[in-house]
């Protein structure tokens, strides 16, 4: 990816794949937050799956470019399945909402209602 200003050649690679990263990594933290929030960490194995497809599918695409911004997707997955252990550890702390639906989950959330309105 290049493009001539003047005599002046500008390789747009370095910023493409930049940028790229940049709005990956940013998607995969919201779609980690809400799949802990509605399916919990049992739900590691799709970012698992994603994760290798992804690996898979970089192989075989030529372009360099394409190459890499799919191999940093599936490095994304892959670090997302750690992110979903650790985003369990902040709903825990109260630093994230709790979904009471799931189960286990509304026994926590009433003791924590529990604490705040006893002021602990």
């Amino acid at each position: 990816m290049e493009i001539e200003i003047g005599n002046t050649l500008i390789n747009l690679s370095g910023i493409v794949v930049g940028l790229a990263t940049f709005l990956i990594i940013g998607c995969c933290h919201p779609i980690v937050i809400k799949a802990e929030y509605y399916f919990g960490k049992g739900c590691w194995w799709a970012f698992l799956i994603a994760g290798v497809l992804f690996t898979v599918w970089s192989f075989f695409i030529e372009n360099l470019v394409g190459a890499t911004i799919t191999g940093v997707t599936a490095f994304s997955c892959f670090w997302s399945i750690l992110e979903l252990f650790e985003q369990e550890k902040r709903v825990e702390r109260g630093w994230f909402p709790s979904n009471p639906k799931k189960s286990g989950r509304k026994r926590q959330a009433a003791d924590t209602k529990d604490n705040e309105e006893k002021g602990n």
